[in-house]
């Protein structure tokens, strides 16, 4: 059974429907309970980091994950990869699930101002693996190079350590971390093809 956190934040439904069209049952849920009774967890997000802390902590829901970070594979998506990290500086400071070290900063402080890139980030880049973590189980069936879809203005730092896979938008934006069992995405699976459908079966299969 894969759970879906349904706090309030995050497309739900196009993420149910990718890991249905997978073979795979999924629960929607906001319980603690189902929460513990999964296999594996699944935490989606759009949106602001502080926002969605405030309703994962009103709803009771972010000391469940950091226990059950410990027992069972979870992802984080987006927003979701973003809050495993101990804080953000989106609008202020802002502390995260502290699941994964390092910290999440705007993207457009750091872009080369002569490369002329927009934020956010939108669009396809191609996922370049991180140097001896091709064989890492959320990567089995992705091959270097793929092509993703990100929406972003704010991107993960100072995580080399957890870092799988980054995608090259005017500097190496973190694509892909690990810790444990807890692993994370900057791109949506959900919006990326087959690639993303691969990505999950793996996610499926930890």
């Amino acid at each position: 059974m894969i759970a879906i956190v349904d706090y309030g934040v995050g497309n739900l439904f196009s993420l149910a429907s990718s890991v249905r069209s997978l073979g795979a049952a999924v629960q929607v849920t906001g319980r603690a309970a189902d929460l513990r009774a999964a296999s594996h967890i699944l935490l989606p997000g759009v949106g602001a980091f502080g926002d969605a802390m405030a309703k994962l902590n009103a709803a009771g829901l972010a000391p469940v994950l950091k226990e059950q970070a410990q027992q069972k594979p979870l992802l984080g998506i987006c927003l979701g990869m973003q809050l495993l990290f101990e804080k953000s500086w989106e609008y202020g400071e802002h502390a995260g699930l502290g699941l994964i070290p390092g910290e999440v900063c705007p993207l457009a402080d750091d872009l080369p101002p002569a490369a002329g890139l927009k934020v956010p980030h939108i669009g396809w880049n191609a996922l370049r693996f991180a140097p001896g973590r091709a064989a890492d189980p959320l990567l089995r069936y992705v091959r270097d190079g793929e092509y993703v879809y990100y929406v972003h203005s704010y991107y993960a730092k100072h995580c080399a350590e957890s870092t799988l896979a980054t995608s090259e938008y005017g500097l190496p934006v973190t694509g892909a971390v690990r810790r444990g069992l807890v692993y994370g995405t900057q791109f949506h699976p959900e919006k990326s093809g087959d690639t993303g459908l691969r990505l999950l079966r793996a996610f499926i299969e930890l």
